[in-house]
């Protein structure tokens, strides 16, 4: 394919990478401010740490693993790193974008953020009682035995997304970032075990203005994670963009009347966790419905994951920061709805080729199934991967801090400091 460099896509999608970026630590102050005064930096490190290494690991063989299409058994489950180690001399007309203009180092660093956000989403059911050391190897395990896998399969025409009779519909990451974190979040926390007190006593968040701020910066960088999947400055673009502003606005607006119909109050926590639940539910559509079905998607999210946030205390797992109750949940719902409200009539909306109408817009029940199964593949590979790495580190590394650390705070035991003055004394 021959490539003609298209300067106003290019500028745009240097932008977009730039704000998906930005929600590396933004979602640092989200889960940062949800957990208690003597954790707050281990929790905002696990999210740090995700970007340094899931970015050198990215340029180094990964990419290849995820977007280098190959022939044969092992190609249609990940792609080849050869001819990609380190990405020097490699034609732009390998660009995922090509079509659209844009280089392909551009196109290489948009993916390694959804990357890096999809490793660090997972750190929030793991809060106040993860070894560090622990944490940084598996992010380089899972990157390369999960993520990758999942974005080939999905993304690059690989294996994981052959299951369904047509493709499935995943814009901008509903399998591949959050279902998949989601469901490695629950496989986590099973093998860690519950925090010392949990069920017993009130892990309160110690700081809502992070929360309130990391979920305005979430919102502010999902723009280019939603928005920069079209590739291009386009029509298409324009109604991701637009989408991604009114699903997580009335999912918020849906988590607080939960809220207020069963504890008699609308919470600044409510508020943030249904704005990134929303979010979370439009990103695999964010192109693929209309106004009106990003407003239903957005809706029935809000309530839904309001309600699944419960779940960790009925079933007694401990989802720290309610990775399962939003991300998991939040991108099945996502995911299946499409299968309802799906509308792939107007000319500026994006799905793959081969994919039909949603249930509500003439398409029948065949795009609804493939994004169950599409779904339920996730869950499954992601869940059943992950068990096998946290396995593996629990009979090497070891999970656990100590009993003691756990009481006093894993801040100073594991970095040698403390968020504020007075935390070890908390």
């Amino acid at each position: 394919m021959d490539f003609t460099l298209d300067t106003g896509n290019t500028a745009w999608m240097i932008v977009a990478t730039a704000l998906v970026l930005l929600m590396t630590p933004a979602l640092a102050f989200f889960y940062g401010g949800m957990v208690r005064t003597k954790s707050v930096l281990n929790m905002m490190m696990m999210s740090f740490i995700t970007i340094g290494t899931v970015a050198v690991v990215w340029v180094v063989y990964a990419y290849g693993l995820a977007f280098n299409g190959s022939s044969g058994l092992l190609g249609n489950f990940v792609g080849s790193p050869k001819g990609f180690f380190g990405l020097n001399g490699v034609s732009d007309s390998t660009s995922l974008a090509a079509s659209a203009g844009v280089p392909f180092l551009v196109m290489v660093a948009f993916q390694a953020t959804f990357a890096i956000i999809t490793v660090a989403l997972i750190s929030g059911s793991l809060a106040d009682r993860l070894k560090f050391s622990t944490w940084t190897v598996f992010t380089v395990l899972w990157v390369t035995l999960v993520y990758t896998p999942v974005a080939h399969g999905v993304w690059d025409g690989g294996l994981l997304g052959s299951f369904s009779p047509t493709p499935v519909i995943d814009f901008a990451g509903g399998t591949v970032v959050h279902i998949n974190a989601g469901a490695a979040g629950l496989a986590f926390a099973l093998v860690l075990g519950i925090r010392k007190g949990f069920g017993k006593e009130p892990f309160k968040p110690h700081n809502l203005p992070y929360v309130m701020l990391g979920a305005a910066l979430l919102w502010f960088g999902w723009f280019g994670f939603n928005a920069g999947s079209e590739f291009a400055a386009d029509p298409t673009a324009g109604r991701a963009f637009l989408n991604t502003t009114v699903a997580p606005a009335v999912a918020m607006l849906g988590w607080l009347l939960v809220e207020r119909i069963r504890d008699g109050h609308a919470t600044s926590l409510g508020a943030a966790s249904g704005i990134v639940a929303g979010l979370v539910a439009i990103t695999p559509a964010a192109a693929s419905v209309d106004t009106w079905g990003a407003l239903a998607i957005g809706l029935i999210a809000g309530i839904v994951c309001a309600y699944a946030v419960g779940l960790k205390y009925k079933f007694g797992f401990d989802d720290s920061l309610d990775v399962v109750g939003v991300h998991l949940v939040g991108g099945i719902v996502g995911t299946i709805l499409i299968g309802f409200f799906a509308h792939l009539n107007e000319g500026t909306t994006f799905a793959p080729k081969g994919a039909l109408n949603g249930l509500f817009y003439g398409g029948g029940g065949e795009q609804l199934g493939s994004q169950v199964i599409g779904a339920l593949v996730a869950v499954v590979y992601s869940f059943v991967v992950t068990l096998v790495i946290v396995y593996a580190l629990k009979y090497t590394m070891g999970l656990r801090v100590s009993e003691d650390v756990e009481v006093a705070g894993i801040d100073f035991a594991e970095h040698g400091e403390t968020a504020y003055e007075e935390a070890n004394q908390r």
